[in-house]
């Protein structure tokens, strides 16, 4: 099948690494060079402070505060659950804040395989449970907190999205979904035919999930497609790149919201790829990440 990228995504592939997952430990140095060479995020109309968040173990948060910020974002990286953190994650979650004008809350959750399933999402559930139940002292609208994240961030903020529900935890206003990963089970028509896409292979897909998993068999909280009852979830943006593996389950999961009642914007962006957004000169992913924080921006006023 020919690939009709987008022409200046298309100029730098021969640029963009490939990342190899049998050895997590050396991708992470080389996940946070290419973070490193990113252009950095203007942050002088941001306070930035990092924060231990009471847990067992403490997690680490870097936290975003515009001025006169309007809501908070619970934000979670990519990664393939077995690289990223707060530094690594820097350039993403400023932009956001500083576009969108809410407060986000960058999580550094623990990383597989050292610490599979479900550490990252208890993670990240222990950071929203924090900020609810510490709203006034933070300054922020405990009715106005949403989750989200990129890739495997993605998959992390809906899955505590589902936990919040059962569990009637914290009140989540939004979820901001993009290109998450959503299903292990790689049996969607883009998950088959997209096996050597630029950035995300299928067996780079398989080990990050094998990593994740470890011994334990998939649930709805580490693979919210496998979810059987959606209803009750929070309204959600759900944004896909059009050669990714994760696309289809990432439409099927907002086609299935929708049909469970909840609210949904989803937006396929053509001539893309699993994290071209990071290619920050092209007009695509200068639009993508606009959009990103005029969804939340608007989400946060409702």
């Amino acid at each position: 099948m020919e690939h009709k990228l987008d022409p200046e995504l298309e100029a730098f592939i021969s640029l963009f690494p490939r990342a190899d997952l049998t050895d997590p430990v050396g991708e992470r140095v080389n996940f946070a060079a290419l973070a490193a060479s990113v252009p950095a995020p203007d942050i002088s109309n941001l306070d930035v402070e990092d924060v231990l968040v009471p847990a067992d173990p403490p997690v680490p948060v870097r936290i975003y505060r515009p001025r006169e910020a309007q809501g908070t974002l619970i934000w979670l990286h990519g990664g393939g659950f077995v690289m990223g953190d707060v530094e690594t994650e820097h350039p993403w979650a400023a932009r956001i804040a500083e576009a969108s004008g809410a407060v986000v809350i960058s999580v550094g959750y623990r990383l597989a395989p050292e610490n599979p399933f479900p550490a990252a999402p208890d993670d990240a559930y222990a950071v929203l449970t924090w900020a609810a139940r510490n709203a006034a002292e933070l300054g922020i609208d405990p009715d106005r907190i949403a989750v989200g994240g990129h890739s495997a961030g993605g998959g992390l903020a809906a899955a505590i999205a589902l936990r919040a529900r059962d569990e009637q935890g914290p009140r989540i206003h939004f979820q901001l979904l993009n290109q998450p990963g959503l299903d292990d089970r790689q049996q969607t028509w883009s998950a088959r035919e997209f096996t050597d896409t630029p950035w995300m292979t299928r067996d780079k897909i398989t080990a990050s999930w094998r990593h994740y998993l470890g011994s334990t068999p998939a649930s709805p909280y580490a693979a919210p497609a496998r979810a059987t009852d959606l209803t009750g979830l929070p309204p959600a943006y759900v944004a896909t790149a059009e050669y990714c593996p994760n696309r289809d389950e990432d439409i099927t999961y907002a086609l299935r919201l929708l049909q469970s009642g909840v609210s949904v914007e989803l937006h396929q962006w053509p001539g893309t790829f699993h994290g071209s957004q990071a290619l920050l000169s092209a007009e695509v992913s200068q639009r993508q990440i606009a959009e990103l924080a005029a969804v939340l921006r608007r989400a946060m006023t409702k």
